[in-house]
């Protein structure tokens, strides 16, 4: 199926409009009601490697977090802020009503359900970093998406730790146990 580009859709007209956003800056407002699973936008910008986001991350001292990156399954990373779409206004939100899909290196933007006139277009961002998340960091990528089910952060949730099981506490011991004699 081919997308359509960044200024229309298959009607012609965009179900949606950027605006001041009460989450932060711009936000994504839809003009009418969409219906889950249908396509809204791709994700476009310059593709750039690690270096160069690296490079780039932080360039705005008054905000040093906020970029409009995007990273995909090969590595690189999409710069929305460099001839980006109106995707690149989509805030982020806990429990979101859209979400974006990776297709062969292209990111698209769907409705994960049905989205009302008026409602704000949101995605969880789900950001990964490289280093454990404090409290100082998480709040660094503070969210302000005011759902209650908020995580607080705009961060990925961190991997569960692996309970480990009564037999294999038992295991241990036993082996503990055995080296003594």
């Amino acid at each position: 199926m081919t997308k359509p580009s960044k200024s229309t859709t298959a009607s012609g007209k965009l179900p949606f409009i950027v605006r001041n956003s009460p989450i932060h800056g711009r936000g994504v407002f839809a003009v009418r009601g969409i219906a889950a699973d249908t396509f809204l936008i791709e994700y476009e910008g310059e593709r750039i490697n690690d270096k160069e986001a690296d490079r780039r991350h932080g360039q705005d001292p008054e905000n040093p977090y906020h970029t409009f990156f995007f990273s995909l399954e090969n590595g690189k990373m999409i710069d929305g802020g460099v001839d980006g779409s109106d995707a690149r206004w989509i805030n982020h939100a806990c429990d979101p009503n859209c979400e974006a899909r990776e297709e062969k290196g292209r990111v698209y933007i769907y409705a994960l359900r049905d989205i009302k006139r008026g409602e704000e277009l949101n995605y969880d961002y789900g950001l990964i970093v490289d280093e454990r998340q404090t409290k100082a960091l998480k709040k660094a990528y503070e969210c302000r998406c005011g759902s209650p089910e908020c995580r607080g952060t705009m961060l990925a949730p961190p991997p569960k730790k692996k309970k480990k099981k009564a037999k294999d506490k038992k295991d241990k011991k036993d082996k503990k146990n055995k080296k003594k004699d």
